[in-house]
């Protein structure tokens, strides 16, 4: 599933391509019909992420609110667009001889969990229910440490509970953890305002660098592949991680295997050495 990253590069390329202009709207499989009839004729006038979860505006039509979850894609191309390939959920698609003139593109979102037209308030009611979100400049993270510092339940499930965290998927989850030595079953009302603190300044930088590259890079320039004179990460996710996906292979830092495991039906990496339960002093 893609994590906060992704649907905030998301909603800044969809924006890109679209603000402003007035776009073709259509649903070719016809499990959107009703909505994009709507839809098409009308410009595309703002486009906001939250968490997991990408809204685009239409104006007094209302949010196209998409959750990519599992399988969802969007995908962008260029010029006239192409007869329909697979099951297209929602196609948008700017016209040709508008005025001002501008490049054609196209879009195509493909197996969503979620794709609806929603009102303002309908909306709201969506982005309530989520956490706050370290990519959003409106969020801060004392409402996470409410709700973590009382809980008896593990940080690393914590961190992927959307309505304490949104936008941080099992990535994230398990280098943020990696990068600052928590171990991951230490309960959330273990740890120290200040670890929660510097979870959070480090999960904002961490997902902003990864809206600028399209892409999770979490090691430091002394564990990259070059520094350490080792071949590159090779993955379908990308980017050199510490832990993620790298269960039995040697921790970057101390050598040890990374350890894995199931928790809450996803799989979980840490490293035991560098991770080690370390009470905190109270």
């Amino acid at each position: 599933m893609p994590e906060g990253h992704t649907i905030h590069r998301l909603a800044r390329d969809v924006a890109d391509r679209f603000a402003g202009r007035t776009l073709d709207a259509s649903s070719p499989q016809g499990k959107f019909a009703d909505g994009a009839a709507l839809l098409d004729g009308t410009a595309l006038t703002a486009t906001e992420a939250h968490g997991k979860h990408l809204f685009l505006g239409f104006g007094s039509v209302g949010w196209v609110h998409i959750h990519l979850g599992l399988y969802g894609t969007f995908r962008f191309g260029e010029g006239v667009p192409p007869e329909p390939v697979g099951q297209v959920r929602l196609r948008l698609a700017t016209r040709p001889g508008e005025t001002p003139a501008g490049p054609l593109h196209y879009a195509d979102l493909r197996g969503p969990t979620r794709c609806e037209l929603l009102a303002e308030p309908e909306k709201q009611a969506v982005s309530d229910r989520l956490g706050p979100d370290p990519l959003r400049a409106a969020s801060a993270p004392e409402a996470a440490w409410a709700r973590i510092s009382r809980s008896r339940t593990s940080i690393a499930a914590l961190l992927m509970d959307q309505k304490i965290v949104a936008g941080v998927g099992n990535v994230y989850r398990a280098e943020v953890l990696f990068r600052h030595g928590i171990d991951p079953y230490r309960a959330g009302r273990d740890l120290t305002r200040a670890e929660w603190d510097g979870l959070w300044e480090d999960l904002v930088a961490l997902m902003t660098d990864g809206v600028r590259k399209n892409r999770i890079d979490t090691v430091s320039h002394a564990h990259t592949p070059e520094a350490m004179g080792r071949p590159p990460r090779v993955d379908d996710h990308g980017g050199e991680v510490y832990v993620y996906r790298r269960a039995g292979q040697p921790c970057l830092v101390c050598g040890s295997p990374v350890a894995t495991a199931e928790l809450a039906a996803r799989n979980l990496f840490w490293c035991p050495h560098c991770q080690q339960e370390r009470p905190p002093d109270r």
